[in-house]
C-alpha cells in the first residue's frame, strides 16, 4: 500500500501521507465504515474523493484506529474517541494526517497552481512578496503561507476566523522548511511551529 511518507515531527506527533495508485476495490478492502460514513461514501460523485475518504482510513491504521474512532463537531473538526488530536487534508491524489497524543493539530496539502495569485490578496497581504520576481518560486511561497493559515484555522476549528485578519505567519525562508505562525482573536494570541514540505508539485503544511 503507497504510504509515501511519514515524518517524525516530535516523539508525540506524527504525519503520514498517503498518494492514492490503487483502484477503488482494493482500498475498500480491509476497511470498516459505520453506516453513517458508508452512506457518506456511496454519495460521493467523484471517484477521486471517494479513493481519498477511503486513504485516509488506511492512515488511521497507522496509528492504530478504526473509522468509528473518528468523530466530527458541529464545525466539522475532526476529534478522536480516544482524546487524541488529529487534522485531516485531502489534494488530487495525496491525502494525509496528523496526529498527536499531546496538543492540538493542523495540516493541509496543496497543489501548486497559478490559482492561487488570483486569491492571494484574500488571504495574505500580497504586497510582501511582490519583491519575488520568479513565478515559481511566488506560487511556491504563496502556497506555503496558504497551507500554514489553513493549517491554524483547522487547529482553531470554528468558522469565526478570517485569513487575512486573525491568521498571522512569519516570513520564511524555502531551504529552511520552517516557519512559526499566530492566531490572534478575541484580544487573545496563540502560537505555533509550522513546518513545509514540497514533493511531485504539492506542498504540504502542518502545524502543532
Amino acid at each position: 500500500m503507497p504510504l509515501y511518507k511519514t515524518i517524525t515531527v516530535s516523539k508525540n506527533t506524527k504525519v503520514f501521507i498517503w498518494k492514492i495508485e490503487e483502484s477503488l476495490e482494493t482500498l475498500k478492502a480491509d476497511i470498516t465504515l459505520t453506516n453513517k460514513n458508508q452512506a457518506r461514501l456511496n454519495s460521493m460523485k467523484s471517484e477521486l474523493h471517494q479513493k481519498g475518504f477511503l486513504s485516509i482510513r488506511h492512515l488511521l491504521k497507522e496509528v492504530e484506529l478504526i473509522d468509528s474512532d473518528l468523530i466530527y463537531d458541529e464545525f466539522g473538526k475532526p476529534h478522536l474517541e480516544n482524546n487524541n488530536y488529529i487534522s485531516i487534508t485531502h489534494s488530487f491524489n495525496f491525502t494525509a494526517i496528523i496526529h498527536s497524543n499531546k496538543k492540538e493539530v493542523g495540516i493541509d496539502i496543496e497543489k501548486q497552481r497559478d490559482k492561487i495569485l488570483k486569491i492571494a490578496h484574500k488571504f495574505t497581504p500580497f504586497e510582501e512578496y511582490k519583491t519575488i520576481a520568479n513565478h515559481d518560486a511566488l506560487i511556491r511561497k504563496l502556497t506555503i503561507v496558504w497551507g500554514a493559515k489553513e493549517s491554524l484555522y483547522k487547529i482553531y476549528g470554528k468558522k469565526k476566523l478570517l485569513f487575512l485578519r486573525h491568521i498571522y505567519i512569519a516570513d520564511f525562508k524555502f531551504d529552511t522548511l520552517t516557519t512559526t505562525g499566530e492566531i490572534r482573536f478575541n484580544e487573545e494570541i496563540a502560537s505555533y511551529e509550522v513546518a513545509f514540505l514540497e514533493f511531485e508539485g504539492f506542498t504540504c503544511v502542518y502545524a502543532s
